[in-house]
């Protein structure tokens, strides 16, 4: 999903400018930002949360030359869908599957 395709859904939802829905899509992706920020985690309802997680120090292989070489400690988002999220994700997989085997 882009910023493109968020703004494009509120313009057409709201029947608003496309450049008011962009600065309303903008706005939900500070917020969302912003909570993750305040909080380290985020969640919508029947799609999923996402959260903050710790990766430790450790060291990793240049793949060029092969010599091990030290990464930080740093922190990334992580993503855990929802069980309706799984579900409607399936059938549309079996319905796509479904679909090229006829085709």
């Amino acid at each position: 999903m882009s910023k493109k395709f968020l703004t494009d859904v509120i313009a057409q939802s709201a029947e608003m400018p496309a450049a008011a829905a962009g600065r309303v899509a903008a706005d939900i992706i500070a917020a969302i930002k912003a909570e993750i920020i305040e909080t380290g985690r985020f969640t919508i309802p029947d799609f999923g949360a996402f959260s903050v997680r710790e990766t430790p120090k450790r060291t990793a292989l240049n793949p060029r030359t092969g010599e091990q070489v030290p990464v930080k400690a740093g922190a990334t988002v992580k993503f855990k869908a929802s069980p309706a999220l799984k579900e409607a994700a399936f059938a549309g997989l079996k319905k796509a599957k479904r679909k090229a085997a006829k085709g």
